[in-house]
Parts: C-alpha cells; sequence; structure tokens
C-alpha cells in the first residue's frame, strides 16, 4: 500500500492562477467560493480555448489534482451537447465503462442521470460501491439546468471517515455491510434491463464472477445478496475512506407511508433494497440517520450551469441530488473500473 498523503482540507481556498501547455491554452484553477477548496474550478482563460490539445498535454496533472481535492468543475468551456460531452469524458477517461445496468442510455459511452421522481432528493452514495466493480472516475454533465433546484452535492469520504464515531467505525470495518436487492418489477429497476439480458443462466454466470449470491424466488423474481467493505483505501492515495451506499439501500430513508406500504405487501427480506451489517445484524435507523447529518454537515454545492462538467474521484466523493423544477438535462459518464481485487491489493 502507498503512504497516505496528507489530510486535503476543505477550509483553505485556493488562489487563481493559470497553467496549461503553452500560452493559447491557459486555465485558470480556483475555489467555488471564498471559504472552500472544494470543488475545484477551472474556466478558460482564451475564447478560443482548444480543449482537446489541453486536455492531451494536462491530463496527467489533471489527474493528480483529482485524486488529491476529490472533485474538479470544468466551467465556461465550449461543451454545448451530449455528444461533446462524449469526447471529454473520453480524453479524460479512455476506458469508458460501457455496461452501467442502473443507468438509461444516452448512447454508446455515456448515461442519462437516474430516473427518479424531480420533487425527492437522491441521498448520497459512491457510484457501485456495493458492487464488485465501481469507477473511479465519474463525470456529470449539464446540457440543461433545472428551472430551480437540481444540485449535486458532493462530500469528501475521507472527511466522513475522519469525524465519524470511532466505536462505529470500528464495527463497520469489522462487520462490513450485507447488500440485499430484489428487482420487482415497476418497483426497481427489471433484472433483465440492469443485466442487459433475457437469459437466467447469463444472469447467474456474471453473479458468480462477482461473487453475489443469487437466489430466484416465485414469479421470476431475483434476490441478490452482496457483502462489501463500508471502508476501505484509495487505490491510489492510500487514505482510508467511507465508501458505500447505505443512505441508497436503508429503509429508514424511505418516506414514512412508502414504508409503512411496502413492509404491508412483502416481508421486509423482500423489500426491493436494504443494507444490514455484514454478519446479518440490524443496521439501526437512528445510526444511519445520524450518518446523513454528518454528510450534510460537509456537503458542498453549486448551481449548474449549461455546459458544465463536473469530475469526481468517485472513492473520495460521495454525490447526492436535491429536487428540482423540471425541465433538467443531465448526463452521466465513468470508467477506470475498480474491482475487488483492487481493493485487497490496495489494503
Amino acid at each position: 500500500m502507498r503512504p497516505a498523503r496528507p489530510a486535503f482540507s476543505l477550509k483553505k481556498p485556493i488562489a487563481p492562477r493559470t497553467f496549461g501547455g503553452d500560452a493559447e491554452t491557459l486555465v485558470t484553477r480556483e475555489s467555488l467560493a471564498p471559504d472552500r477548496a472544494f470543488p475545484l474550478v477551472y474556466r478558460p482563460r482564451v475564447d478560443d480555448l482548444d480543449l482537446d490539445r489541453w486536455l492531451e498535454t494536462n491530463r496527467t496533472r489533471l489527474m493528480e489534482e483529482l485524486h488529491r481535492v476529490g472533485a474538479i468543475l470544468f466551467r465556461g468551456f465550449s461543451i454545448p451537447t451530449p455528444e461533446d460531452f462524449q469526447d471529454f469524458a473520453a480524453k479524460v477517461c479512455p476506458d469508458l465503462y460501457r455496461n452501467y445496468g442502473d443507468l438509461p442510455r444516452e448512447n454508446d459511452t455515456i448515461y442519462k442521470v437516474t430516473p427518479y421522481p424531480h420533487d425527492d432528493t437522491i441521498l448520497f452514495h459512491n457510484e457501485s460501491s456495493h458492487m464488485g466493480s465501481w469507477p473511479l472516475k465519474q463525470l456529470f454533465y449539464c446540457h440543461e439546468p433545472a428551472a430551480a433546484g437540481g444540485e449535486t452535492p458532493i462530500v469528501d469520504c475521507r472527511v466522513i471517515y475522519r469525524e465519524m464515531d470511532p466505536a462505529l467505525l470500528e464495527k463497520f470495518e469489522r462487520l462490513q455491510l450485507k447488500y440485499t436487492r430484489n428487482f420487482i418489477p415497476k418497483l426497481d429497476v427489471r433484472w433483465q434491463d440492469f443485466f442487459r439480458t433475457e437469459d437466467p443462466a447469463v444472469v447467474e454466470e456474471k453473479c458468480r464472477a462477482n461473487d453475489w449470491h443469487f437466489e430466484w424466488k416465485p414469479g421470476g423474481q431475483l434476490t441478490l445478496h452482496q457483502h462489501s467493505p463500508a471502508v476501505t483505501t484509495h487505490p491510489v492515495t492510500g487514505e482510508k475512506i467511507f465508501f458505500n451506499q447505505i443512505q441508497l439501500h436503508h429503509i429508514a430513508f424511505l418516506k414514512p407511508h412508502i414504508r409503512q406500504s411496502l413492509l404491508e405487501m412483502v416481508p421486509e427480506a423482500d423489500l426491493p433494497r436494504n443494507v444490514y451489517f455484514g454478519d446479518g445484524s440490524v443496521l439501526e435507523d437512528q445510526v444511519v440517520r445520524d450518518i446523513e447529518a454528518l454528510y450534510w454537515k460537509h456537503a458542498a454545492e453549486f448551481t449548474w450551469q449549461a455546459g458544465d462538467v463536473l469530475i469526481v474521484d468517485n472513492m473520495l466523493v460521495s454525490h447526492a441530488r436535491k429536487p428540482y423544477q423540471p425541465p433538467r438535462k443531465m448526463n452521466v459518464a465513468m470508467g477506470d473500473m475498480q474491482t475487488a481485487v483492487d481493493r485487497v491489493a490496495a489494503g
């Protein structure tokens, strides 16, 4: 494991300065707000910036900064369409992931955002952190900002790790997590869409390859159980991070009437999603509510502008989504996939 770098402070803003491949490709990097340095904001200093050339020249430096800061917002660049975003994303992350089952596709390598009700909040999570593989890099693109709301709050997971109650953190590290997912039509994405196949045999092969326990129930319902760490080590920086999807899976975050209705329909074991400690014991509602409060305490957010691209280190940074007034057109790309084998090597 590489030695951990010094902890990054969110409270020290970064003064504007420029860097680039030459005088024609200068870009400023500065804090979004005077009281914090997260996320960093890159802006072009010249109107005719050759962004492709700049990325080719500065990609290594950009990645180093991303792994240090966790999130970088590109603002004011010419990225007017999803196709332009696709080109940008491919320059930043040449190995874009093409087989993500939880999001609808925009095209071959970029996705539309989660089709979740616009008047609800999507709580903090690290993309695919509960699965056998997950992206190290994730990019969010704003094609059309919402009329109101729709921010994407982000949190540094190193800070969450440092500030969590030590006894609870020790329990998470020792027991890990057990995620349960039931693919129930009309309540969650269909297993056919998630696995991109109609063949149960292909599903079973993928489950075995990812070390997921699967169970077929009456009516063709598929249940998955996945054991994953709640805490892990970043493969580049060597830092400990709180890395999981507790807030997306725990039933405490369902609206009370929805939770009650679901439990009247099915037993708790058959809910679309839930999460427990790794030994199967209950992860108490108050515990996860306290975790949520810690995330909001340290959240940073900004108002999207058309053409913005936010690049996040998906292991260092957790993201959410606030309610919004439609329309809102966003796209997502991800890549540099990591696996459980990489996690063991890093730890």
